[in-house]
């Protein structure tokens, strides 16, 4: 959800996530947060957070490699 009032991540299911960032949905800039706001709760690197799809819609799919 792009535009919230504060970056946040809340685990809904076994591998469901959902993912509040801050900035708007434009030109990309929501899913690079979405990518630095997944990076710190799981305490990885941004890089290797990758949207695998979604790129354009709220529901995304996100593969995290360690």
């Amino acid at each position: 959800m792009a535009k919230a009032r504060e970056n946040k991540v809340e685990k809904i299911g076994k591998n469901y996530y959902k993912v509040k960032v801050t900035v708007a949905a434009e030109k990309g800039k929501a899913n690079e947060a979405v990518r630095k706001v997944l990076a710190e709760y799981f305490g990885v690197k941004k890089y290797q957070v990758e949207i695998t799809s979604g790129f354009t819609i709220p529901d995304k799919f996100v593969e995290i490699s360690k």
